[in-house]
C-alpha cells in the first residue's frame, strides 16, 4: 500500500534531483520559476521529513552529503520509472517524437557520427536530437543521457552494450616531416621529435607503447598541443610533428597519402582504446525515439565502421 506521506514528498524529491543536477539553489530556482529562498526552505522541509542532512551549505557552494547522495541515487530510480510511465502513455503514437540526448567523445562525434545526424533528423522530423561531447566518464542517469558512445575496453556493466567494432590508435606524421626529420624506428626515438598531444591532463604528454613483452613509457614534447582531433590532424598534415589518432579519424588522410603511419608494429595504450561501444539503459519499455536511433546506427553507421583497417 502506498504511504500517503510519500505521495506528498514526491514533488520535493524530484525538485531535490534538479538542485543536485544544477549545483545551486539559484540555478534550480531559475528553472522552476521560484526564488532561491523558497527552494532552500523546500529542501529544509525535505531534510526534516527524511531525517537526513542532504547538503552542506556554505557561502560559496552547495555540497551533497553522503546521505544525500544515497537519497539522490534512489530518487533517480524513481524519476526514471516515472519517465517510463510517461513513455507508455505515448506508446500508441506511430511517429517517433521527443528529445533524445546522445553523448560521444569529440573525435568520434566529429569524425564519425556527424555525417549521420542530418539524415537521421530528416527521416524522423519529430525527434529533437541533442549531441553532447563527453570525453571522460559519464553517468547516463545523472546527466540525462539516452545513448552514450564510448571508446573503451571496460564498458559499463550496468548498461546495455552494443559493440560496433574495434578501434586502434595510430601514430602518424606527414611525408614532408618524415623526409625532413626521419622516420623513428623505435618508441624511444620519439623524445627527439616534435609530438602533438591532447593537453587535457598532466599525463597527456606521456605515451605508452607495447610490443609482446616489451613496454615503453615515453615523455614527448612539442610546440603545439590541442584537445581537438581535427585541429591536431591538420597540424600533423602541415608538418608540425607526430600525433596519435584513432583509426577512424585518420583513415582518409592515410588513404590519400596526407599522412603516413609510424611504428606500425607497436600497440599504443591509452584510456580510449578497445571497442567502439554504444550503451544505453536497460528498460522494458524503450521509447520509440530511442529504438529508431539505435536501429539507424546499427543499419547505417556500423557497416562504415567495419571497413576500418585492422
Amino acid at each position: 500500500m502506498l504511504n500517503t506521506k510519500l505521495i506528498s514528498l514526491l514533488p520535493d524529491l524530484a525538485t531535490f534531483i534538479l538542485v543536485v543536477n544544477e549545483g545551486s539553489f539559484t540555478a534550480a530556482a531559475h528553472k522552476l520559476g521560484v526564488t532561491p529562498s523558497a527552494l532552500s526552505k523546500l529542501i529544509t522541509r525535505l531534510e526534516l521529513a527524511l531525517s537526513v542532512k542532504l547538503f552542506e551549505r556554505t557561502t560559496r557552494k552547495l555540497v551533497i552529503t553522503q546521505a544525500g547522495q544515497r537519497v539522490y541515487d534512489q530518487c533517480l530510480v524513481m524519476v526514471n520509472a516515472a519517465q517510463q510511465a510517461f513513455e507508455l502513455s505515448n506508446a500508441d503514437h506511430t511517429e517517433p517524437s521527443g528529445s533524445l540526448t546522445v553523448a560521444a567523445p569529440e573525435a568520434f562525434l566529429n569524425s564519425v557520427l556527424q555525417p549521420f545526424v542530418i539524415p537521421f533528423l530528416k527521416q524522423y522530423p519529430h525527434i529533437q536530437l541533442k549531441l553532447r561531447v563527453a570525453d571522460g566518464e559519464i553517468d547516463l542517469f545523472r546527466h540525462n543521457i539516452d545513448v552514450a558512445f564510448k571508446l573503451t575496453d571496460r564498458p559499463d556493466e550496468n548498461l546495455v552494450l552494443r559493440e560496433l567494432c574495434k578501434t586502434n590508435l595510430v601514430l602518424c606524421a606527414s611525408p614532408d616531416y618524415v623526409k625532413e626529420r626521419g622516420r623513428p624506428q623505435h618508441p624511444t626515438e620519439l623524445v627527439h621529435h616534435d609530438c602533438l598531444y591532447l593537453a587535457e591532463t598532466e599525463r597527456d604528454h606521456i605515451w605508452d607503447f607495447l610490443k609482446e613483452d616489451e613496454f615503453h613509457t615515453i615523455p614527448v614534447t612539442g610546440r603545439y598541443a590541442v584537445n581537438h582531433s581535427q585541429m591536431r590532424l591538420n597540424a600533423v598534415k602541415n608538418g608540425l610533428g607526430i600525433g596519435i589518432f584513432h583509426d577512424f579519424v585518420v583513415q582518409d588522410a592515410l588513404a590519400e597519402g596526407n599522412v603516413v603511419q609510424l611504428l606500425q608494429n607497436w600497440t599504443i595504450k591509452s584510456n580510449y582504446h578497445g571497442a567502439i561501444a554504444m550503451q544505453y539503459a536497460q528498460t522494458k519499455y524503450m521509447p520509440a525515439r530511442l529504438r529508431v536511433f539505435i536501429d539507424f546506427i546499427l543499419r547505417h553507421l556500423k557497416p562504415k565502421l567495419e571497413t576500418l583497417p585492422t
